[in-house]
């Protein structure tokens, strides 16, 4: 058996036992397949990892950057009670539609707001509304901003915060110093960010499964 397909393995039976998928969810992904987005959501024990980890925190607040068709969002919101608030960040007007009726499908329509344009834009807008502090953010999007999202996450976020940035490892791509694609950069820039930054306390993972090689960091707020 071939390497890949023992991790695809693992994923499933994993799936099968600790994160089953139920119709929403199916629904959402089966949707976001049909609206021709590409299949890059995070898998379904990542998922239930995003919301166990919300839910140790206790949030009450959530910002994720990079929404696509709403899959990761709604394990997020899940995690909220019901006057908890998250707030997603889409670049694609097409990606947000699917997002939006996933959303409201699955319930959450009350909890979970989607705005759509360059997050970029979408920060400075969202934070000069001054909304208190995020509990958590997950960082999901481009990943030559990835750098610029942690910084405003920082921004946006208090003292014992969490911040998650996805899709780190990059198929491993991340350890070449001399790389010059921009996502390698981008990512590298964040990872030494985050382990430079005195506000930062951090660390990454690597991964493997359904979605091949990758990893996530994760970084609590100290100040």
């Amino acid at each position: 058996m071939s390497e890949p397909q023992r991790w695809d393995d693992v994923d499933e039976y994993f799936t099968t036992h600790l994160a089953p998928n139920d119709d929403v969810l199916d629904a959402a992904v089966r949707d976001s397949e049909a609206a021709g987005l590409p299949r890059v959501a995070v898998t379904a024990p990542q998922g239930k990892f995003l919301q166990l980890l919300a839910e140790i925190q206790g949030a009450r607040t959530i910002l994720e950057i990079g929404t696509l068709g709403g899959y990761s969002t709604i394990w997020l919101a899940r995690a909220l009670p019901a006057d908890g608030r998250l707030v997603t960040l889409e670049y694609s007007p097409r990606h947000a539609e699917v997002a939006t009726r996933n959303i409201a499908r699955a319930g959450l329509d009350t909890r979970v707001e989607v705005r759509v344009g360059p997050a970029l834009e979408s920060l400075p807008e969202l934070a000069d509304e001054n909304p208190p502090p995020f509990d958590l953010v997950f960082i999901d999007a481009d990943k030559d901003n990835n750098p610029h999202y942690v910084e405003w996450a920082l921004r946006l976020t208090r003292a014992g915060s969490l911040i998650v940035v996805d899709n780190v490892v990059r198929g491993g791509r991340v350890a070449d110093a001399d790389s010059v694609e921009p996502d390698v950069q981008g990512t590298r820039t964040a990872i030494e960010l985050i382990g430079k930054h005195p506000r930062l306390s951090g660390t990454a993972i690597q991964t493997v499964g359904d979605k091949g090689y990758d990893g996530f960091a994760l970084a609590r707020v100290l100040a």
